[in-house]
């Protein structure tokens, strides 16, 4: 009995994989707010009844997929902050990480880019959370630096949010570029990378 329902649960797994690949793919070319749930259910051969045993609504499917794109960079970002050195190592890892991501997951990054100000709420909220967790997590280990005597916990979460917001702009510069040449993504680097250096050197003089 046990060996069945495995290999059922195993199934339903299969399936709502599938559907969230499929509406990623369908996402390339349209936002989230125009997608139906019959052109998901058809890209994989199943019943449009069948969408509703693994999610309530395609903005249900859109959180699903917020999480997906989001969720497994936080321990890497928590790694790439954590385990630097000095704050050049931690750019230049953070550019790194960023530059990899995009190649290897461009549709999940692309998805994001829209949606961040998309119009479909709940996935608007849901990459807002994400966003507001991975700035709390930096601040956390920025408070940990020794530059950081002194700061309030909220100049602190400020300065965190700054470089969130660069790594997204980032995301974006590296995702234009993707199908450039390695002369426009080692641009990408360059700026990037500047940016994160002069707020860098601003943390060093800000007085609050």
């Amino acid at each position: 009995m046990s060996h069945t329902l495995g290999i059922r649960q195993a199934q339903k797994q299969k399936t709502r994989q599938a559907l969230l690949d499929a509406a990623l793919g369908l996402l390339e070319e349209q936002s989230l707010s125009s997608l139906g749930l019959r052109e998901v259910t058809r890209a994989i051969g199943v019943a449009p009844t069948a969408f509703y045993r693994h999610f309530r609504s395609t903005a249900d499917l859109g959180v699903a997929l917020v999480e997906e794109a989001l969720g497994s960079l936080h321990p890497l970002i928590r790694t790439t902050v954590t385990s630097a050195d000095n704050a050049e190592e931690r750019i230049v890892r953070a550019v790194e990480l960023i530059a990899h991501h995009v190649a290897t997951h461009p549709a999940h990054v692309r998805f994001i880019a829209r949606e961040r100000h998309g119009g479909v709420q709940p996935v608007r909220e849901a990459i807002r959370g994400q966003l507001t967790r991975f700035a709390q997590e930096v601040k956390d280990e920025l408070a940990k630096d020794v530059e950081s005597e002194g700061w309030s916990d909220d100049d602190l979460l400020m300065l965190a949010n700054l470089y969130v917001d660069q790594m997204l702009i980032t995301a974006s510069l590296f995702l234009e570029a993707l199908e450039g040449s390695e002369q426009e993504r080692e641009r990408v680097r360059q700026v990037a990378t500047s940016q994160m250096r002069l707020i860098s050197i601003g943390r060093e003089h800000w007085r609050g």
